[in-house]
């Protein structure tokens, strides 16, 4: 859990401040300026300060909410036309069809179906979603 202890602005202040740098890509001073706009003065300095503390703790406990998948697994392979032209989304499911991870790709390769036997895009996956 993180803990707000001691920090003088509110809890969902920071969170949508660290929120919004880390989704956004904002600069710490158009940041500032945002959340001036929003009523809320805080310096460009302090969100940097909220975004080293808080951004590792809340991937933490995001990372530990979120539900493990199963060792068995599958890629899917299919394609689909967009504005007229093929596109070929690859995704990794598990055995309860939950989607691991999704890699659309302009051209259908054998490549990326020999790469995930042999392991490369499947390590990738499977150290990001065996965490048990």
């Amino acid at each position: 859990m993180v803990s707000f202890q001691g920090a003088h602005f509110p809890k969902d202040v920071i969170l949508h401040a660290v929120f919004f740098y880390l989704r956004y890509g904002v600069s710490y001073r158009d940041l500032e300026e945002i959340m001036g706009e929003r009523g809320i003065s805080v310096d460009h300095t302090t969100l940097n300060r909220w975004v080293t503390r808080y951004s590792g703790a809340i991937a933490d406990t995001a990372r530990r909410r979120k539900g493990s998948c199963d060792r068995s697994w599958r890629m899917d392979e299919t394609y689909i036309k967009v504005k007229g032209s093929s596109v070929y989304p690859y995704r990794a499911v598990d055995k309860y069809g939950k989607t691991l991870d999704f890699m659309p790709s302009q051209r259908r390769t054998n490549r990326l179906r020999q790469s995930s036997s042999r392991g490369c895009w499947v390590s990738r996956l499977s150290s990001q979603h065996r965490q048990r």
